[in-house]
C-alpha cells in the first residue's frame, strides 16, 4: 500500500463501519460513508491512502487536490504551532510545517507546494519545490504561458513554475511590479535555455510594448494635470517606481510620443509636458 497515491484495492472485508481494503497481510480502513452502494467482497475500488488524526493509515474516494509527484496550489486555512494548515480537498488539513515554508503564510494565502512524507511516515507538505520541477516544457521562444510564483530573490530574480511543473525564472531585470508568493502570472517566453529551463518577460516584444509603455506614460501625465515632473535624464530608480518600466523602456517610449507630437520636454524644467 502507497501512502500519498491513488491506488486499486481490494475489498477483503465487510463490517458495520466500512469495508477492508488489501490482502490478508495488510489491510486499511474505508470508512462506511466512503462505500460505494452494492459492493462485495473480492470487487476493487480506486482509493487515496492517507493517515487520519490519530495517525492511522485510512483509504478515501474522495479526490485529494495533491498526490505525490504532483504539485498544487492550495489555500492555507489556519496557522497552528506545527506550521500552516492547507486545504487539500480531504477531511484533514495538510501540514505545511514552518521549516518548508520558503516565506511566512498565513490565512487565506495560496501556495505553490509538494507532497512528502517525514520522518515519522506522515504526509506533510512543502514550498521548497524547486526539485520537483520538469525540464522538458513543450514551449518555445515567445510562446505566452501562465505559471505559480514560487519564490522570489532579489539577487536572481522571480522564479515561475510554469503549468504549476516547469521551472523557469523571471530575470530580475525583466521584473516590474510588485510580485508575491502563490501569484499566478502571464508571461512570454524571452529563451529556453540549454538546460531547457525557461527564461520569462512580462513585458511584450518591443513594438508592441512600446505602444503599451507610451500609453501608460499618457495616462500619469493626466493623472499629474498634464506634468511629468522629470525626463528621459531620472535616474532609472525613479522612473521603475513611478511607471514600473526600465529607463530603456522609459527613453523609447517617450520617443515614439515626442515623434507623434503628443509631449514636450521642458529641459530647464526637467518635466514632460501632455502638448
Amino acid at each position: 500500500m502507497k501512502l500519498g497515491e491513488k491506488q486499486v484495492l481490494t475489498v477483503v472485508k465487510i463490517v458495520d463501519f466500512g469495508v477492508y481494503l488489501g490482502n490478508d497481510e495488510e489491510r486499511v480502513l474505508l470508512p462506511k460513508k466512503q462505500v460505494p452502494k452494492g459492493i462485495e467482497v473480492g470487487d476493487p475500488i480506486e482509493v487515496f491512502l492517507y493517515k487520519d488524526s490519530s495517525d492511522r493509515m485510512i483509504a478515501t474516494t474522495n479526490e485529494p487536490r495533491l498526490t505525490l509527484g504532483k504539485l498544487a496550489v492550495l489555500e492555507v486555512v489556519d496557522v497552528g504551532r506545527a506550521g500552516a494548515f492547507l486545504d487539500w480537498g480531504l477531511e484533514k488539513d495538510l501540514l505545511l510545517p514552518f521549516r518548508e515554508q520558503t516565506v511566512k503564510v498565513e490565512k487565506g494565502d495560496r501556495c505553490l507546494v509538494s507532497l512528502y512524507i517525514d520522518k515519522s511516515g506522515r504526509l506533510c507538505s512543502t514550498m521548497k519545490v524547486y526539485p520537483q520541477l520538469c525540464t522538458d516544457s513543450p514551449y518555445k521562444k515567445d510562446d505566452i504561458v501562465t505559471g505559480t510564483v514560487y519564490e522570489i530573490s532579489r539577487e536572481f530574480g522571480v522564479f515561475v513554475a510554469v503549468d504549476n511543473q516547469y521551472s523557469a525564472l523571471i530575470p530580475r531585470r525583466e521584473v516590474y511590479g510588485r510580485m508575491q508568493i502563490g501569484q499566478q502570472v502571464e508571461a512570454r517566453v524571452a529563451a529556453v535555455k540549454a538546460d531547457g529551463k525557461l527564461d520569462l518577460s512580462v513585458r511584450g516584444k518591443i513594438p508592441e510594448q512600446m505602444d503599451m509603455d507610451a500609453q501608460r506614460i499618457m495616462e500619469q501625465i493626466e493623472k499629474n494635470k498634464g506634468c511629468l515632473p522629470f525626463t528621459d535624464k531620472a535616474d532609472p530608480e525613479t522612473i521603475k517606481a513611478e511607471l514600473g518600466m526600465s529607463k530603456a523602456a522609459f527613453k523609447r517610449a517617450v520617443g515614439r510620443l515626442l515623434k507623434q507630437g503628443k509631449i514636450e520636454i521642458n529641459a530647464e524644467q526637467e518635466k514632460i509636458r501632455k502638448r
